[in-house]
């Protein structure tokens, strides 16, 4: 199995990464959370690896942090969920966002996000509920109190993909509105002039 992929960054984009690590170029699908986290192409840059094994197809799929790979896996065991459900799901919400979401067994959130019904919502609280420890909640409060930035830009995204835009798109218009404006603009004003770029 892959366990990481250490190597120079070809391409990147909100969803999808290749990596060159000795002269091969690794495809690994990521997350928004991760897409934040990695370096500029032409940079050298390592990435926790889920390799994804079936009789017609291997697939690898990414995180920057390995928080976010477990709760990957997590998801993967609820009845229903595959990798590329999961993916969108870590990438509907912050990674603190969605633990806290699961333990308050906060239906309406889960179920804003894109191709997570109330169905599905309740499945992941009942199945992962009890798994997620508020230790690991209250690490992932302190470290986003400290990148303020980054729980805008999230937040941001989350409201235009509940507002039924694709998380691909969703992100670049957030992501210029943010490198625009500064970190210190809200949220509110973030997703108003998003809204604004997207429908032009």
């Amino acid at each position: 199995m892959i366990a990481f992929v250490d190597g120079i960054l070809e391409e990147k984009q909100p969803m999808r990464v290749v990596l060159n690590a000795g002269g091969v170029g690794y495809e690994i699908f990521i997350t928004l959370n991760t897409y934040e986290d990695l370096p500029v192409i032409g940079q050298r840059a390592r990435v926790i690896t889920y390799h994804h094994v079936r009789e017609e197809s291997e697939l690898l799929y990414g995180f920057s942090r390995a928080e976010e790979r477990q709760l990957f896996e997590q998801l993967l065991a609820v009845s229903g969920i595959g990798p590329a459900t999961a993916i969108g799901i870590l990438s509907g919400l912050p990674l603190v966002s969605l633990r806290a979401a699961i333990v308050a067994e906060d239906v309406k959130r889960l179920s804003s996000i894109k191709g997570v019904g109330k169905k599905t919502a309740e499945r992941i609280i009942v199945e992962l509920k009890d798994r997620i420890s508020d230790l690991a909640i209250a690490a992932d409060q302190t470290q986003t109190a400290s990148g303020t930035g980054g729980k805008v830009l999230h937040d941001a995204v989350l409201a235009l993909v509940a507002l039924g835009y694709r998380n691909v798109d969703a992100y670049a218009s957030v992501k210029r509105v943010i490198s625009a404006a500064g970190d210190d603009v809200a949220v509110e004003d973030v997703v108003r002039r998003a809204l604004t770029g997207l429908q032009q």
